[in-house]
């Protein structure tokens, strides 16, 4: 564990256990976590009060547990990293939901943030690049389950595919006459950033990491479509709907 690092990853499954039921009821009490953990009412008082020592909650004994703003963004980030690992293991190693959770909360409590831009990276480049894509990702899918054999004809097909999908993007770029934006796109489908219109709000959106080459998961869109809520790299935003207009992506 690195010097600078306040909670144990103890404590950090205690910190998400929190955030996680107070997303999903409101409210979270002692009781709550210890059915979340399956640990014993005596081992969440012990937690709470670390907790509490450290400013990342605000805990009295019998009463609502809430979380102190350095408690929540700490817990936000957390829940990122497991997220981000987890969609990693699932969409492009393959690995099954439950396997793929289980090994991202191991590993969240240990991962720096240097090797989760790269893994953010990555799966983008992965998804977004011509020559790679869903086609080269569903290859190693099979390489894996070929018990890892491959040959020089397999790697022929992948290169001749990659170029065969490169020029018929070209060809829907050439003969599209409406361009699609992140507004089009329906709730629980993934697009990829090809360009942004407006200068205005480039800076906005690279603070939020929405630039050229990027995922974007779209995960809700309000009753009057706006805002559109999405996951970016790990995060979780909401975009205003004329905002949304100005981000033209392709469908993955």
């Amino acid at each position: 564990m690195s010097k600078d690092k306040e909670l144990s990853a103890s404590l950090e499954d205690y910190l998400e256990a929190i955030f996680t039921i107070i997303e999903d009821k409101g409210a979270v009490r002692a009781k709550d976590i210890a059915a979340r953990l399956n640990v014993k009412a005596g081992s969440v008082t012990i937690a709470l009060k670390s907790l509490a020592q450290t400013e990342h909650i605000n805990y009295k004994p019998y009463e609502v547990i809430t979380l102190t703003p350095k408690g929540r963004e700490e817990a936000k980030e957390i829940v990122r990293k497991r997220e981000i690992l987890r969609d990693f293991f699932v969409e492009i190693l393959g690995a099954d939901k439950d396997t793929a959770e289980q090994g991202a909360c191991g590993m969240e409590h240990v991962i720096s943030e240097s090797l989760v831009k790269r893994l953010i990276c990555f799966t983008e480049f992965i998804q977004a690049c011509p020559r790679c894509g869903n086609d080269i990702i569903q290859k190693f899918h099979e390489y894996f389950n070929k018990d890892l054999l491959c040959s020089s004809e397999d790697c022929g097909g992948c290169l001749t595919a990659g170029i065969g999908r490169l020029q018929e993007e070209k060809r829907k770029l050439q003969a599209s006459t409406e361009e699609l934006t992140l507004s089009d796109i329906a709730i629980g489908s993934k697009c990829i950033v090809r360009r942004l219109k407006n200068s205005t709000v480039l800076k906005r959106f690279a603070e939020m990491g929405i630039g050229r080459g990027a995922v974007i998961e779209v995960e809700r869109v309000a009753p009057l479509g706006d805002p559109v809520e999405v996951k970016v790299r790990g995060y979780h935003l909401s975009i205003r709907k004329d905002e949304a207009r100005y981000i033209i992506v392709e469908k993955q």
